[in-house]
């Protein structure tokens, strides 16, 4: 693939808490200027002004979480209503680890609700505190939702990031029905490349400049 392809797969994403206003205007010039599918920001830095063409991506309960469904839900509610063209919400970890599915499907369809098509909602499911079965478990939990997207991470637990094997299991539960995004720890090109043979279909990455300048143009 090359710099343009892979351009296109993107969320150009600015999560760190100390972000400033000039970090994410540099970040939409950053995403503009290389073709890339979106910018990824927190709720407070809604709305953003970008150029036609540049989607604008929101995180919902992030990092942890550990809120409940209805405050996931206004926290979407207000990002669409400030201009977010997609929404990625982290789930609860804990209904996945109790074996609490009902529960988990009906918070991400709470969500969803509040997005509705076309804006695309995407669920972090943070694949490296999951084992094989959670994450199948996550994953169908997502489809059942109605999620556009199952993505593997936020970048913030100490579990890690993004696996070529957890982006293969995703796939292969949701076959081509939903995107899959790998995000967390992608750095370089060779790993994004491996990330999408894997199945990604989707990037979520902050180290963009970095993995273009390793691609062929």
């Amino acid at each position: 693939m090359n710099k343009h392809d892979v351009a296109a797969m993107i969320d150009h994403t600015i999560l760190k808490p100390e972000a400033s206003k000039a970090d994410v205007e540099r970040i939409v010039e950053e995403g503009a200027a290389a073709g890339t599918y979106s910018v990824c920001v927190s709720p407070s830095m809604l709305p953003l002004h970008v150029p036609e063409g540049l989607k604008v991506a929101c995180v919902v309960g992030f990092p942890s979480g550990a809120v409940k469904p209805q405050v996931k839900a206004f926290e979407a509610a207000q990002a669409v209503a400030d201009g977010a063209d997609e929404i990625d919400m982290v789930i609860n970890i804990e209904l996945v680890k109790d074996g609490r599915l009902s529960e988990l499907e009906e918070e991400i369809a709470a969500v969803r609700r509040v997005v509705p098509a076309p804006r695309v909602l995407k669920v972090i499911i943070e694949s490296a505190a999951l084992t094989d079965d959670e994450i199948v478990a996550a994953c169908t939990a997502s489809m059942a939702a109605g999620a556009d997207f199952v993505k593997t991470s936020t970048g913030f637990h100490p579990a890690g990031g993004a696996s070529t094997h957890a982006v293969a299991l995703m796939r292969a539960t949701v076959g081509d029905a939903l995107g899959v995004k790998a995000s967390g720890g992608i750095r370089d090109a060779q790993t994004a490349l491996t990330m999408i043979e894997a199945g990604a279909s989707r990037l979520g990455v902050s180290a963009t400049t970095a993995i273009l300048a390793g691609l062929e143009d």
